[in-house]
């Protein structure tokens, strides 16, 4: 196989592969999420590599809530009283 031939081949194939990665993060993004964090858990295992526990704290995805004990919905509080 010539090599311009692969080199062509590979871009294409990244190019799907980026696109694909595109579609599926608006179409099921709790897939994604599910997806990223098992990946990223399997690179954090102890007696991994440095570089590889670097690679899954980058690839994990952001923590979500972060509210305390509520839940996060910024929405208890102190609440001011009707007035009539």
């Amino acid at each position: 196989m010539d090599a311009g031939l692969l080199i062509q081949y590979l871009i294409i194939a990244v190019a799907v592969l980026v696109s694909a990665w595109v579609v599926l993060k608006k179409q099921a993004p709790g897939t994604v999420r599910k997806l990223r964090g098992a990946l990223a858990l399997a690179l954090l295992k102890p007696g991994r590599a440095a570089w590889l526990q670097t690679l899954g704290r980058k690839i994990a995805p952001p923590a979500t809530g972060g509210g305390g004990a509520c839940g996060g919905c910024d929405s208890c509080g102190p609440t001011s009283p009707k007035q009539h």
